[in-house]
């Protein structure tokens, strides 16, 4: 599929966020090296782990800020996550059987992620912004887990 370049467009403009979106980028050009070369089931198991970990971290930060700043689609946008979580159980499972999803889950990951970018966590990202300026000591409060797997 090849290598997916970041740049400014995807930006949502909440700095945490964006590194951690840039690090999903990193784990989806990680599956794109392992894809195009040999490379041990193992290798494709533990990178499939650490990306569905991280997201689903991302996932659990982002809805922490819609619920502080009450973002009214909260629920919908869960939804998607759930959907989302899903989706990558199903991948997890599909590889554990001895399946070769690894074209498969970088396609539906890039193409996912990208739509995502641009119209899901652009809706809530200015209420979040507005949120984090006033009260910057709730980066601080939940910088813990979120440091060691983000920084």
């Amino acid at each position: 599929m090849g290598k997916l370049i970041w740049t400014e467009q995807f930006n949502v403009g909440i700095e945490v966020i964006d590194q951690q979106h840039r690090k999903i980028v990193e784990y989806l050009n990680q599956l794109d090296d392992i894809n195009s070369r040999v490379h041990s089931n193992m290798e494709i198991g533990n990178l499939i782990n650490a990306l569905i970990d991280h997201t689903i971290h991302h996932f659990n930060f982002e809805e922490k800020i819609q619920q502080e700043v009450g973002y009214p689609y909260i629920k919908a946008h869960q939804r998607l996550h759930v959907q989302f979580a899903k989706r990558l159980a199903n991948f997890q499972t599909r590889f554990a059987e001895g399946e070769d999803i690894s074209g498969e889950l970088e396609s539906y990951l890039t193409n996912w992620l990208l739509d995502h970018l641009k119209h899901d966590d652009t809706d809530y990202a200015e209420l979040a912004k507005q949120h984090l300026q006033a009260q910057p000591d709730f980066q601080k409060q939940n910088k813990g887990i979120f440091a060691r797997l983000f920084g």
